[in-house]
């Protein structure tokens, strides 16, 4: 990975921290994302102290605010003029429906619509590198999904909110998005694949997100969950190794490829989702 610069959203904890630890060992300039600036240096200065690379860099963007992720693509743009790996990792659960400034379901906007706008905006970058790969972070909890909403409103869960609904169908645009988006670039330039990181012990749903009966399974459940070492792997796998040169649109568990659920491979379903992505976010490919 020497030389190639690689980009590692909601870095500052968990899975992201991880992956771009075992990123950075491997020689690449690593930027990762954090919303809050103390807790993203402390993690700048730890992935630097125990890779032994310097080539780490911290840009500040709260996906809960499309503004700043449009802010981060252009602090990004403006250091760097190439992109080699885009690593979309930052997410979100909620007990409780949120809607942000910009009027989207919380969950939806920091699991999908954050990182869809953000990859169109970084979508230069990643064509001037000579071999780039886009990673979406999904999960197997895309199988507990049906279908996604037919309308804007229910996409946003506007009645009916359950945590667990909202981050299944979140997940299940994650895989979505990377089949539909591996269509629409040229394979050659850019591969796009998507993964389930495993159930990984971190921060994740913690801090007071999650509260009542599902809180509390979680937190049964934490002793018993894998490290976030481990869950990094795939991520790691997908960004550095070079048996993936040219797979694209693709879903991947312990580093193997593996299959999505059958309403993941629907591509109606995916271009309705583009679509409707395109109409809230305003990105433009």
């Amino acid at each position: 990975m020497e030389g190639k610069v690689v980009l590692v959203t909601g870095a500052n904890a968990g899975i992201g921290k991880a992956t771009a630890l075992g990123l950075a060992k491997m020689g690449a300039t690593v930027v990762i994302t954090a919303r809050n600036q103390e807790k993203g240096l402390a993690a700048q200065r730890e992935i630097q102290q125990k890779s032994g690379n310097s080539k780490v860099e911290l840009m500040l963007s709260d996906f809960l605010v499309l503004e700043q992720v449009q802010q981060l693509a252009s602090t990004f743009v403006s250091k760097h003029k190439t992109l080699d790996v885009l690593i979309n990792n930052a997410g979100l659960i909620l007990s409780d429906r949120k809607e942000t400034v910009d009027g989207n379901e919380a969950t939806l906007q920091v699991n999908h619509l954050a990182p869809f706008l953000l990859t169109s905006l970084l979508l230069e970058c990643l064509q001037r590198a000579p071999s780039a790969r886009v990673i979406n972070v999904s999960s197997d909890a895309h199988k507990g999904a049906r279908s996604i909403g037919k309308t804007m409103d229910e996409l946003n869960f506007a009645k009916g909110y359950s945590a667990f609904g909202a981050y299944c169908q979140s997940k299940l645009a994650n895989v979505l998005f990377t089949r539909e988006l591996a269509k629409r670039v040229d394979p050659s330039n850019i591969t796009v694949n998507s993964l389930h990181p495993g159930v990984v012990r971190t921060r994740f749903g913690v801090d007071g997100d999650i509260h009542g009966f599902f809180g509390y399974m979680l937190m049964l459940l934490r002793p018993f969950m894998s490290t976030p070492t481990t869950g990094a792997k795939t991520s790691v796998f997908l960004a550095s190794s070079p048996a993936v040169e040219g797979v694209t649109g693709k879903y991947f568990a312990r580093s193997k490829m593996a299959e999505p659920s059958e309403v993941a491979k629907d591509d109606e379903l995916a271009k309705r989702l583009w679509d409707m992505s395109v109409t809230l976010t305003g990105a433009s490919w």
